[in-house]
């Protein structure tokens, strides 16, 4: 009943997707803003997915998700992205740290286009995942200190150096997947089903 419930719910997204492809293109975006007293990024969320007590993935509206300020859900491309302006803010402020350069307050902002056509299935040749993604810093600093555009530059370059999550998306890591799954048969004894691949 699930499955066909999911169908329903999936089948006039679909058949919009077809008939309207452009709409199946969104950007989705994720921001944190910076301050001058701790090497931390606060990332800004939802009302009621501030207020949950566990984050939870679920679907895209775009594919079928209730509104995630009514549900808490958040979809894996919103985390990933959260991911990426958590950990270039962290990095942006502990190398402006160690450089001497006195942020007072700043905003990161990360927006990646996603064409659901491509994780939906409706289209074979659309990519699946994220085709752009832009990273941004806006940040202040504090009165009475110099800070030469030398010192802007290095901060950026090292930022995006040293930033695990943008390294990790700008150079594909080695990948692996598996499945396992077991059921018990009338028998009662447990069969296994497994797959596995690397990519």
């Amino acid at each position: 009943m699930a499955a066909a419930a999911l169908r329903q719910k999936q089948a006039p997204i679909k058949d919009g997707y077809k008939s309207n492809p452009s709409s199946a293109v969104v950007t989705l975006s994720s921001s944190g803003t910076l301050d001058s007293s701790s090497i931390t990024c606060k990332l800004d969320t939802g009302k009621q997915i501030h207020e949950a007590q566990q984050k939870i993935a679920g679907l895209h509206q775009k594919a079928g998700g209730d509104d995630p300020e009514i549900s808490g859900e958040l979809c894996s491309g919103d985390m990933l992205l959260e991911a990426l302006v958590a950990c270039a803010g962290v990095t942006l402020k502990a190398v402006a740290t160690a450089l001497d350069i006195p942020i007072q307050e700043g905003t990161v902002r990360a927006e990646g286009d996603l064409d659901f056509k491509g994780t939906m299935g409706v289209d074979r040749n659309a990519p699946v995942g994220f085709t752009a993604i832009r990273l941004s810093f806006e940040l202040k600093l504090e009165d009475g200190k110099e800070v030469g555009e030398d010192k802007m530059e290095k901060l950026g370059k090292l930022t995006e150096r040293y930033c695990v999550v943008l390294q990790t998306i700008a150079k594909k890591p080695e990948l692996s997947v598996s499945l396992r799954g077991t059921q018990e048969s009338e028998a009662g004894v447990d069969r296994t089903l497994a797959w596995g691949q690397k990519s």
